[in-house]
């Protein structure tokens, strides 16, 4: 049985430019869908567009802070202006901080990441789901990690941010799953992207950003009688 495409789909990333939402941008681009990619930096959405347009598929590029609400509104608009309905949305942008202990952490950097990886969902989803209600059946996949169930030493505001976006899409995936909306997580290990360091660990063992655009291909293409809500992603060999 073959695969289900995306054509005729649109599909929106966030954090689009580089790193896991580029690659997730480029394997569902050549799943045939129209793809947007948002974040805050254009030149680097320009150039991700620029290659998915180069090699066949289709891509927008669009500039959206999710962490203010005004922007995430405005992105919106201009996506229901242009393309009357979203199909799928990737919840993919997201910071860290790995660099000490939780009691030497600045609260500024506490908020940022909360307002990015928690905030910055709802914000999307708010904004999103009734585009997505009309739309007649969506996917919501949320971007979270493998530290949503571990304990993170040093890694504790990251970790509690993911474990809260965890919750909120079982939540959601329970209030919308009758309305035709599936909800579901991708919750990697670490991937060698230049998202956050990784001393010690071989980058040839890693999980690379095209083997989680692999898990988000796998949801978006699923039959619409069933759905993963979770699928947790580790390398095959320890890294």
């Amino acid at each position: 049985m073959s695969e289900r495409t995306l054509s005729e789909k649109i599909v929106l990333v966030t954090g689009g430019g580089r790193g896991i939402g580029a690659a997730i941008a480029h394997t569902l681009a050549e799943l045939q869908a129209t793809v947007i990619i948002c974040g805050r930096t254009l030149p680097a959405l320009q150039e991700t567009a620029g290659k998915i347009r180069a090699s066949g598929g289709q891509c927008e590029a669009m500039v959206c802070d999710v962490t203010d609400w005004n922007s995430v509104a405005a992105l919106a608009a201009r996506v229901e202006q242009t393309f009357g309905r979203l199909d799928v949305l990737v919840n993919n942008a997201g910071i860290g901080s790995f660099d000490g202990p939780l009691h030497l952490m600045p609260p500024a950097k506490w908020d940022a990441i909360f307002d990015t990886n928690l905030r910055g969902v709802f914000y999307m989803m708010r904004a999103f789901v009734p585009l997505m209600l009309a739309s007649g059946g969506s996917d919501i996949i949320n971007i979270s990690s493998i530290a949503s169930k571990n304990a993170l030493a040093n890694g504790a505001a990251y970790a509690a941010s993911k474990w809260g976006l965890n919750g909120l899409s079982y939540s959601v995936a329970e209030e919308l799953r009758g309305k035709n909306i599936r909800v579901s997580v991708v919750c990697p290990g670490s991937v060698h992207t230049e998202f956050s360091p990784h001393a010690g660990k071989d980058p040839g063992k890693m999980l690379q950003a095209e083997d989680v655009a692999h898990a988000v291909r796998m949801l978006a293409t699923q039959a619409p009688r069933a759905f993963a809500s979770e699928i947790v992603l580790r390398p095959t060999q320890k890294p």
